[in-house]
């Protein structure tokens, strides 16, 4: 180990939410983030969708 790099320290690891979890059985979520509304959606397919 060389004392002039020490090493960086490890990234803490994301939290993992399921998606069934944050809509609750609805098929969309508003979210606000810095002043501006975002919407998640499920398709009948099941992908997600974030739009501004």
């Amino acid at each position: 180990m060389n004392a002039a790099h020490p090493p960086k320290p490890a990234r803490p690891l994301p939290t993992i939410i399921e998606a069934r979890t944050l809509l609750r059985g609805q098929p969309e979520l508003l979210i606000t983030h810095q002043g501006e509304l975002y919407r998640l959606r499920m398709t009948r397919n099941g992908k997600l969708i974030l739009t501004k």
